[in-house]
């Protein structure tokens, strides 16, 4: 029996030598099931060869699925190593194989994911996203796309594990840190834990503007303005050219009505940088909000007040429209398609009658 096997061996590498994959198959399959040839090195590597083949054709490999063939393909060739225990006879050509099949597997596992989870399957894509992490565990993307898996699946618990693997291998993007957040203040509604994943998040992203106010608003939420005020300061301390800081500064003064220290703040932004879009954008919110806040007390006076100072109300109003309008101009060069800004430009330029400025603002939304 031991040399009818060892010959089934011999006659799917022949069958395979010639290209008849299907009879390959046939004796190779007996081969390896076997339990006199079970533990044979050579039975396994050549099934790899042999299912990588069918994996490949044309023609045979409509005998079983590509990504099934592949996955039994490679894991032939990983048994390869441990069962030559003397003379390393096939393991080298088995790790080069094995190797050459990684992006073949990691992409048919992928893709598998890809295709359960638009279909609402999310165990199954989960399972999928975990097998393309087995064979190319540094990708990022298979941890990502199988904790949005287990989150359709409202298994948060996984998601969390999933996305924390990745802070663990210092490989976290922002969309990372922000997903644990989500599930830390929507789903936990935990802001200690919030708080922890900000400070990682902190340290990877020092500069990220979200985090930063995310992290700010938990110190306010718990009353601790002085302590997220001097964390703010001595940031700004250690990195004084930073304008990201400043227009978080102003951020916060404004929510502890602080408006004319907020406007400082945004102020050393735009001066600082600029081209950056938050500061000139609340730099516009603040002069534009004075004029509409005097807009507002013109309407609602009775007719003898505004014959008495009503226009006079307008007139300083519009002085706040014009000086809005540059800081919107320039916060929407930072950013083309910004729809808020335009719509706070389209409301400018009606305010100041610049009748044609407001007709091209209003054209622009319609392109978005």
């Amino acid at each position: 029996m031991a040399v009818a096997q060892t010959s089934a061996i011999t006659n799917a590498i022949m069958y395979q030598q010639k290209g008849t994959l299907d009879k390959a198959k046939e004796e190779i399959d007996k081969a390896v099931a076997h339990e006199k040839t079970s533990s044979n090195p050579k039975a396994w590597y050549y099934k790899g060869v042999i299912y990588q083949d069918l994996s490949q054709h044309p023609i045979y490999g409509k005998l079983m699925d590509p990504a099934e063939a592949s996955k039994q393909a490679y894991e032939a060739f990983a048994k390869v190593p441990a069962l030559e225990t003397k003379k390393k006879e096939f393991t080298d050509e088995a790790k080069k194989r094995q190797e050459m099949l990684v992006n073949n597997m990691y992409a048919f596992a992928l893709n598998s994911g890809v295709e359960n989870y638009n279909n609402k399957k999310f165990a199954e894509a989960q399972k999928a996203y975990m097998q393309a992490i087995t064979y190319k565990p540094e990708d990022t993307t298979a941890y990502i796309y199988a904790a949005y898996a287990a989150a359709g699946a409202e298994d948060y618990a996984s998601a969390k594990k999933l996305y924390n693997q990745l802070v663990d291998k210092n490989l976290a993007s922002p969309a990372v840190f922000g997903q644990l957040l989500y599930i830390a203040n929507n789903v936990e509604k935990n802001d200690k834990e919030a708080l922890a994943i900000l400070e990682k998040a902190r340290a990877k992203y020092p500069n990220d503007r979200n985090f930063m106010l995310q992290e700010l608003d938990l110190y306010l939420k718990s009353g601790r303005e002085k302590e997220s005020m001097d964390k703010l300061d001595a940031a700004i301390k250690a990195d004084p050219t930073n304008a990201n800081l400043y227009t978080v500064r102003g951020n916060i003064l404004e929510r502890v009505n602080k408006a004319d220290e907020a406007l400082a703040s945004y102020k050393k932004a735009a001066e600082l940088d600029p081209n950056n879009f938050d500061a000139q954008y609340n730099l516009g919110v603040f002069y534009f909000n004075k004029g509409a806040n005097l807009n507002n007390k013109a309407n609602k006076m009775s007719l003898a007040e505004y014959q008495k100072s009503g226009k006079a109300i307008q007139a300083e109003a519009k002085k706040y429209f014009t000086q809005a309008m540059p800081y919107f101009e320039n916060a929407l060069k930072a950013q083309p398609k910004d729809r808020t800004t335009i719509q706070s430009l389209l409301k400018v330029y009606t305010a100041l009658d610049k009748q044609a400025d407001a007709k091209r603002m209003d054209a622009l939304l319609q392109t978005l």
